[in-house]
């Protein structure tokens, strides 16, 4: 049985983050994470990394700010509600108010607590351009919550879903790696099967021919209005799109899709043109619309496919298409007429067919995960507010 709302200050000690100043280097990049909004999301679970880190000379300035592994932390400021559970001693900023639970609670079901919460706690801030809630009002929210017993069976069931979710991400993550230093080691340390009975000539290996990436693929641009897309039909934004990850595995629908967009198609290559740098490039996954702002790219062969995916998400390319932007009004952008002008060095056809028969199987695992993922969020998000409200009980 549940038992009478308790105020979140009771349920744990609150604690708000501080940045350190940013001119003294000495705290910084140390082996503690910082943590700031922009390192979580909405559903993040354990957060793992950081874009910042502080050192032990932090530690000891900000003692009082710092926060213990299993802390859970709720941005408080503009993005009010990305959460996680940190995995070691971390720092906040001051947008985050940190929770670290008592004895009478489950540090686990508090995060999914909070999870569920968030949508009440966003409707509880003041502020119109930037909506916030200060400590004090935030420590005040009155939530339900069960015995220590019930807290443990419920996060059980939930981190069930989440702990799927995030071994699988490890699993995307190293054939994505795989991915890469294959590319890398065939085609930019030119370390492919058969080297040593092959020269080198002009720093292209005898029988390998010098292409242009636009010999490869082609730019498609088919434009849709979207009343003529199906509103469920998947959308891709360059919000949606990761950095240095070629899965793109988070989507919206057309249905939220007020202009004009592009057609693209499973296996086509969408490249984040806006500040290129940001390093937005992955395989489509599914047929669907995406935004102006992201470049499709359709390989003119099913077997160039791996080829054209590899190149397009290198580093070296992303650092060359970043190097000659055009310029735009607010932001530089990509400019297809000199991406296309690439360099790729084109193995013999054999070679190529042995590297699309490792990189095809791969990609089409990061599919099998990610559709896996999406599964069991889904599940996962049904029974979150069902086991919260008490409407099923454990």
């Amino acid at each position: 049985m549940r038992r009478a709302g308790k105020p979140i200050g009771e349920l744990g000690r609150v604690i708000t983050g501080k940045t350190p100043p940013t001119k003294e280097r000495e705290f910084f990049d140390g082996d503690y994470p910082f943590i700031t909004p922009t390192d979580l999301d909405y559903d993040t679970y354990r957060v793992r990394s950081t874009l910042t880190t502080v050192t032990d000379d932090a530690r000891r300035k900000f003692a009082n700010q710092f926060i213990p592994e299993g802390a859970v932390t709720f941005t408080c400021i503009a993005s009010v509600g990305k959460i996680g559970i940190a995995t070691k001693d971390s720092l906040t900023n001051q947008q985050i108010n940190s929770v670290i639970p008592n004895a009478q609670n489950d540090g686990t079901f508090l995060y999914y607590l909070l999870r569920y919460q968030a949508p009440r706690i966003q409707g509880l801030c003041s502020g119109v351009a930037s909506p916030i809630i200060n400590k004090t009002d935030f420590e005040k929210v009155k939530v339900e919550v069960p015995e220590l017993d019930v807290q443990r069976r419920i996060a059980s069931i939930l981190s069930t879903y989440d702990d799927l979710i995030e071994n699988n991400n490890r699993r995307i993550a190293l054939l994505e790696q795989a991915a890469r230093l294959l590319y890398e080691e065939w085609f930019v340390r030119l370390r492919f099967p058969g080297r040593e009975h092959t020269r080198i000539v002009d720093g292209v290996p005898k029988g390998w021919r010098r292409k242009t990436l636009g010999d490869l693929c082609v730019e498609v641009r088919e434009q849709v209005s979207p009343e003529n897309v199906e509103p469920d039909t998947p959308y891709i934004g360059l919000e949606h799109m990761p950095r240095r990850s070629i899965t793109l595995g988070t989507w919206g629908t057309a249905a939220d899709v007020t202009s004009t967009k592009h057609r693209y198609r499973t296996g086509e290559v969408l490249f984040g043109k806006i500040r290129p740098y940001f390093h937005k490039v992955g395989i489509a996954l599914n047929d669907g619309v995406t935004s102006s702002d992201a470049i499709v790219i359709r390989p003119n062969d099913d077997a160039l496919g791996p080829l054209v995916l590899m190149t397009t998400s290198s580093d070296h390319f992303v650092k060359y298409t970043s190097q000659t932007v055009r310029e735009g009004s607010k932001m530089p952008r990509a400019d297809w007429k000199v991406m296309q002008q690439y360099e790729v060095k084109m193995p013999l056809g054999g070679l190529l067919d042995l590297f699309a028969d490792i990189i095809g199987p791969l990609t089409d695992q990061l599919k099998a995960l990610t559709y896996q993922n999406r599964s069991a969020r889904a599940a996962r998000d049904l029974l979150l507010p069902r086991l919260m409200s008490g409407g099923l009980m454990v």
